[in-house]
């Protein structure tokens, strides 16, 4: 499990604005959880914060890039971009960011939920 260190309470502080923002220790670097959606993680250093089809132009047209990591020999693109350098300097500044990174977490929930099945129904037998 990987130490807390200064730059995920730097993270932290930062993202204090939108709420009880809860990290978590996995895969040797750390996620960020809101209301139980992950919204971003920290990977070699660097703040990722999810994206979807609404947001990802967004991060883009910001110069921000995908997280990207070599996954049984090829390389793995996932839905977290780099919060771009200049949203790492005060709250303010990350908040509007981190707003599209909630969201796009949050409709990620939503399109989930809607597709798992629902549980199947047990006849029970009768004990009488």
């Amino acid at each position: 499990m990987p130490e807390r260190n200064a730059f995920v309470d730097h993270c932290l502080a930062l993202l204090a604005p939108l709420g009880p923002v809860a990290p978590r220790a996995m895969f040797g670097g750390w996620g960020f959880f809101l209301d139980g959606n992950m919204f971003g993680l920290i990977a070699y250093g660097q703040l990722y914060l999810k994206a979807d089809q609404a947001s990802i132009e967004t991060f883009a047209a910001a110069g921000s890039e995908p997280f990207v990591y070599e996954g049984k020999g090829k390389p793995v693109t996932m839905s977290y971009w780099r919060a771009p350098e200049d949203a790492m300097e005060a709250p303010d500044a990350l908040l509007p960011w981190a707003e599209l990174a909630v969201a796009a977490a949050r409709r990620g929930a939503a399109k989930k939920n809607k597709t798992k099945k629902p549980a199947r129904q047990r006849k029970t037998p009768r004990l009488s």
